[in-house]
């Protein structure tokens, strides 16, 4: 469970920025050359690779370099685990706003009878 956690900590900081959520957004269609991922953004290339080392760090996205080419792939997992830990945690609200309206309408039912 620890490393879970450790897991979804980097993985939610990497997605806090959204320079970083753009890049996966990219990802999504398909691995990318650094070079190309670093167009859209209007900053220097030593700023961007620090992105790219936060999202690498958590996980989410992994680089190979072949000759002169750093080429970025998307992780799919680590946005699973990411997604999964926000569906449990979405089931446990919905479970707590539905008992909630229970007791408001059963609270509603008595002042009713009264």
């Amino acid at each position: 469970m620890e490393n879970y956690n450790f897991t979804l900590d980097t993985a939610f900081h990497a997605l806090a920025d959204p320079t970083r959520r753009a890049v996966i957004n990219r990802l999504v269609e398909g691995d990318a050359p650094v070079k190309k991922l670093a167009e859209p953004f209007d900053m220097g290339l030593p700023a961007f690779l620090k992105h790219l080392r936060v999202l690498e760090e958590s996980g989410l996205i992994t680089t190979r370099k072949c000759g002169r080419v750093r080429t970025c792939r998307l992780q799919p997992k680590r946005l699973s685990d990411a997604e999964a830990w926000l569906s449990e945690q979405r089931e446990l609200w919905q479970a707590g706003a539905d008992r909630l309206a229970a007791y408001v309408e059963n609270q509603m039912r008595e002042d009713d009878d009264e």
